[in-house]
């Protein structure tokens, strides 16, 4: 009997050290509302808008409107990805706020797109298009996938005379967030 007491209390001491083990094993926090809300993706691509705005505050008219691209791979400049979608969506949104009038581009069907990609505009059609909607600029914009970080780089450009009216650089971490971004999109 006391061998068969020995098993039983073995097993019970093992079994909870399992699940003791099971409950302090760490899990991954899902994010909070407040801790989305503190993600600095949206406020650095609004600063950078912001550079760009300021930067070309005087060579541009409110009241004519701006065309956006979606950003592309530096690499191959055909491709495009989640990341480089929402990016000129935001740089777009803050031109927007700022009292530009914004051309959006989805809903047209005679620019160059491709499936999952955006408004990827091609070099000989930027002025046909910025033309038959008297767009004074197009905003452009490229991203380079480093180890650790993702380096963007946004630009004014006068579509008529290719003149860059504005331009900035900066750099987003390359975190879970951006990897999910440019994983299985970038085509």
């Amino acid at each position: 009997m006391t061998f068969t007491r020995t098993r039983v209390l073995t097993a019970a001491i093992l079994s909870a050290t399992l699940l003791a083990g099971v409950a302090c094993a760490p899990t991954t926090p899902r994010p909070s509302f407040e801790a989305a809300a503190q993600n600095l993706f949206i406020p650095t691509n609004q600063a950078a808008a912001s550079v760009l705005l300021a930067q070309a505050r005087a060579k541009l008219l409110p009241d004519q409107p701006l065309i956006v691209a979606t950003l592309v791979d530096i690499n191959a400049l055909e491709k495009s990805s989640t990341l480089g979608r929402l990016v000129s969506e935001q740089i777009s949104a803050m031109f927007s706020q700022a009292g530009h009038h914004m051309v959006e581009m989805k809903f047209r069907e005679n620019v160059y797109m491709k499936r999952n990609e955006g408004e990827l505009l091609l070099t000989r059609e930027i002025t046909a298009v910025a033309k038959q909607h008297n767009a004074q600029a197009v905003i452009v914009g490229t991203y380079a996938i480093a180890s650790d970080v993702v380096f963007i780089n946004l630009k004014v450009v006068q579509p008529n005379s290719n003149l860059v009216l504005a331009a900035h650089d900066y750099a987003l971490p390359l975190d879970s967030n951006l990897r999910a971004m440019l994983s299985g999109n970038t085509r």
